[in-house]
């Protein structure tokens, strides 16, 4: 028997791809490497993002997602998926960014946060610093949270033998049994049925127990889910002290289901814009699951509470389609063929627009309101003393609101999913399409709520849903809305390639032409009109 308080050896944690997935493909089949690399076949304006963060590559002789050039992304996508074959070889992620070298499992963490038990053996630790931009952190109440479950753990040790934990992920977050069955409210439609999911618990679930339910499942399934593969995805709440933040956050998320239930290893595709340095240290990247959301810097569950949509399939075909597809996604988007524009291209426009380009029809939810947009125009622009700000209201409201609320996404997939599901839905595409290989592969629909981590951060809710509901969680003091300021981050020009095809016009461009043709000739022509017509009256 060892003792307890024996000082764990440099050997315990082990290399990040020595063991588990990265989403759908082995652990093993990368390798770990910095953005400073030259012999790995990742794009430059990718590395250029990750020079100093540990980033796994996949090894060489495997196919890594590509693009196209002088083409627009989702023309892209289109293109390739129609000239793939059934039996193409996979195609791996051209990065996953791992955030730390080494992974231990299976611990726990001592009540005075100081160190971790691995079955006795005491491997002691420090967490990451917090970065400066941040305005919350790990705390207490972190530890008391953590130190009641079995943990996994993501960091590297350092020369003083400390483990130094950038991750912290609870292990009992798993899907080890089918989850039990949730009957949705037969007077909902879809979208306000898991609405509701979201929304029952207070704050949304922040402050709740992980739960899981089985929405609808084939009665021919088989009750045992291990090792199947999953489409997911997730949305995470609204923030409680950022008042950009009330519509939450979406994303795709790839993988399988572990033999021992765990899903901290699936592939989540996080899309943020490049052009800023996120003040939690955040860069768009494919990322495992458990840094996503448990990284003590950008781990999204210490600022609210997320929910996973989870889509159980028979086979691994459409998770594999889907992940080559933002491997190519994630291309344009490093070498800025896809350029973030927070109201058009965003993380959930981004996420919904592949799915559309693959051939799942996602229904769509229309406009807030494309009246007002046109309308209020010239107000937006005189309140805001700005034209550039009346062009961004213009082109928040005129959006479709599944490619900008996540709330909205997640609604409208569950819909299709359940339609696809059901048989009901209709679709013109080919065969091949992800709307096919769903209706056809789709065994089950699991709903996941993860709370939120305790910290010195305020607790968070479940998102808004649309434009509304996000203006009612604004101060009505506009003096007391919180945002944190974060520096630009500017593309090297060096890094730019010369085959950029120009991004389309803003809708906003349409109206700011509109109206300047109407303050600059229309309003002049009435007021000579008037002019001459009190001259004649007199």
């Amino acid at each position: 028997m060892p003792d307890p308080d024996t000082v764990v050896t440099q050997e315990l944690p082990i290399a990040a791809t020595q063991t588990g997935f990265f989403g759908l493909y082995p652990a093993g089949d990368f390798r770990l490497i910095d953005g400073k690399c030259t012999d790995c076949g990742t794009i430059p304006s990718a590395r250029w993002y990750f020079e100093h963060e540990t980033i796994a590559v996949p090894a060489g002789g495997l196919a890594m997602a590509g693009y196209a050039r002088r083409i627009a992304t989702f023309d892209d996508v289109r293109a390739w998926h129609a000239g793939r074959s059934d039996d193409a070889r996979p195609e791996y992620p051209p990065l996953v960014w791992v955030a730390a070298p080494q992974l231990v499992r299976h611990a726990r963490l001592r009540a005075d946060g100081a160190s971790l038990d691995l079955a006795g053996t005491v491997l002691p630790i420090e967490r990451v610093a917090k970065i400066p931009l941040n305005r919350s952190y790990y705390d207490a109440s972190s530890t008391r949270f953590f130190a009641s479950r079995p943990l996994a753990a993501r960091g590297c040790l350092n020369a003083n033998g400390r483990f130094v934990v950038r991750t912290l992920w609870p292990e009992d977050f798993h899907l080890r049994d089918v989850p039990p069955f949730r009957a949705l409210p037969a007077d909902f439609a879809p979208a306000l049925a898991l609405r509701q999911l979201m929304r029952e618990e207070p704050n949304g679930g922040a402050r709740s127990p992980f739960a899981a339910f089985t929405l609808w499942q084939k009665t021919s399934t088989v009750t045992d889910w291990r090792g199947r593969a999953v489409l997911a995805f997730i949305v995470n709440g609204g923030q409680g002290d950022d008042d950009e933040a009330h519509a939450g956050h979406f994303a795709i998320v790839t993988g399988r289901i572990a033999d021992d239930g765990a899903i901290g290893d699936w592939l989540v595709n996080n899309f943020y814009t490049l052009d800023a340095e996120s003040e939690k240290g955040i860069i768009a990247a494919p990322v495992p699951l458990d840094n996503y959301l448990a990284d003590l810097n950008s781990g999204q569950a210490y600022y609210r509470p997320s929910y996973l949509l989870v889509a159980v399939l028979s086979r691994e075909r459409a998770t594999a389609l889907v992940q080559a597809a933002l491997g190519r996604v994630y291309n344009q988007f490093y070498r800025h063929q896809l350029v973030y524009y927070h109201p058009t291209t965003n993380c959930t426009s981004i996420s919904v627009d592949t799915l559309r380009a693959l051939g799942f029809d996602v229904p769509a939810r229309g406009p807030t309101s494309r009246l007002l947009a046109w309308v209020g125009f010239p107000y937006f622009a005189a309140k805001e003393r700005s034209v550039d700000k009346a062009k961004l209201a213009f082109d928040y409201l005129t959006v479709d609101q599944t490619r900008l609320m996540p709330a909205a996404a997640i609604e409208a997939i569950f819909g299709g999913l359940l339609s696809l599901s059901s048989g009901t839905a209709t679709t013109e595409s080919a065969d091949r399409s992800l709307g096919q290989m769903l209706a056809q592969d789709l065994d089950a629909l699991a709903f996941l709520r993860i709370p939120q981590i305790p910290s010195s951060r305020a607790w968070g809710d479940a998102p808004a849903v649309n434009a509304r509901e996000y203006r009612a969680r604004m101060p009505r003091d506009r003096s007391k809305v919180q945002i944190v300021p974060v520096p630009v981050r500017p593309f090297p020009a060096r890094l730019r390639d010369d085959d950029l095809q120009p991004s389309s016009p803003h809708p906003s461009e349409r109206a700011a032409l509109a109206w300047g043709i109407v303050l600059l000739v229309g309003i002049p022509g009435l007021i000579a009109k008037a002019w001459k017509y009190l001259r004649a009256s007199r």
